[in-house]
């Protein structure tokens, strides 16, 4: 294992970086390269990922970038010119995109919050506050879009994997967002402003329940796609979940919340409409329990299928909501509520420096 540098080796510079989680993101599957163009409604929440780097001056000695992956209790060094990808590969494309300046030497720390694999765009979070991060070891700064689409570069072109856009607009914006996207991966972001009560309401009404298990890409998944892009970007399949955006938008800015339940509803019954895997047995047992508590609203977050999380939208009773919480953390001892709140920013970045010594 890499050791660490040492704590009495004082650090010119510290950079330090936040960006939030992505929910209830109605539209999802619509901001793909088979759906063509889309419209998605997403909300960025806490918890959030969390990057720190440590600047020293390099000293021509080899391990010039040491990365701690603190959530997996894992540390190693990286060379920025000469990865294979081996280790975290989402964290060693977003290095070697990004580049490290010849003079310096890195620690990075990069912790989340949020449980890898729960559908809410963790991956894209840690990767927008990481090339937020190393965006200010160089002159210049890059605007949230510009970060977002450098993070969804390195996800979908250097890694190859399959990926909208949705997670990475949502972490670098914060708030709560519409996005058309007029030709992939093209899009607009429209942020939704409300009035602080209905912005409390709906922070007190959302309920996050991770099914203790992560999700990954499946059969199933590879399956949507071959069928979605056979059918073409206009099939009634994705037209259903492009038209649940707008429908929360809306209900958002009239503080209706019975509508956006039921945008919410209608998007995950889309969802399943695409393939019945999509919605797994823990999202329909826990969506039968929300519903004994008089829930108003629910959304498979993500792509669905096995594993990952569901968005519930409790009724008016906190008391109600709580007992909901109970009842499902006993009906499963995986099941676990991850308290949310809602992110009023994207991702920022802050630096420290060390006094000047006299």
């Amino acid at each position: 294992m890499m050791t660490l540098l040492s704590p009495s080796i004082r650090p010119l510079r510290i950079v330090n970086s936040i960006a939030p989680i992505r929910i209830a993101d109605n539209g999802g599957w619509t901001d793909t390269w088979f759906a063509r163009h889309g419209k998605i409604f997403n909300i960025g929440v806490y918890p959030y990922a969390e990057v720190q780097i440590e600047i020293f001056p390099f000293d021509g000695e080899p391990n010039r970038v040491i990365v701690r992956a603190e959530n997996y209790g894992e540390q190693f060094a990286v060379e920025p010119e000469k990865m294979l990808f081996d280790r975290h590969p989402l964290l060693e494309a977003a290095i070697q995109h990004m580049g490290v300046p010849k003079d310096m030497k890195l620690q990075v720390t990069i912790f989340s919050e949020a449980p890898g694999g729960a559908s809410t765009g963790t991956s894209a979070a840690v990767s927008v506050a990481l090339i937020g991060a190393l965006d200010r070891l160089t002159p210049g700064r890059m605007t949230p879009h510009e970060v977002a689409y450098a993070a969804h570069h390195v996800e979908m072109n250097m890694l190859g994997l399959q990926c909208g856009i949705q997670d990475q607009l949502c972490s670098a914006y914060g708030g709560i967002n519409y996005i058309e996207m007029h030709d992939f991966p093209h899009a607009t972001v429209s942020q939704i402003v409300i009035p602080n009560a209905i912005w409390w309401e709906l922070e007190r009404r959302l309920v996050l329940i991770y099914f203790g298990r992560s999700h990954s890409s499946s059969e199933v998944h590879k399956k949507v796609i071959r069928d979605l892009e056979s059918e073409g970007s206009e099939c009634t399949k994705i037209n259903d979940l492009r038209l649940t955006a707008g429908r929360s938008r809306d209900a958002l800015y009239t503080g209706d919340f019975a509508a956006l339940g039921r945008a919410m509803i209608d998007n995950t019954d889309a969802q399943g409409r695409l393939h019945s895997g999509l919605i797994s047995s823990d999202a329909h047992r826990v969506i039968s329990i929300a519903k004994g508590h008089g829930a108003i609203g629910w959304k498979v977050n993500g792509a669905g299928g096995d594993g990952g999380s569901l968005t519930i939208l409790s009724g008016t009773s906190s008391f109600e909501k709580r007992r909901m919480i109970d009842d499902i953390e006993s009906e499963n001892r995986l099941y676990r509520h991850i308290p949310t709140y809602l992110s009023r920013y994207g991702l920022r970045t802050w630096e420290e420096r060390e006094p000047t010594r006299a």
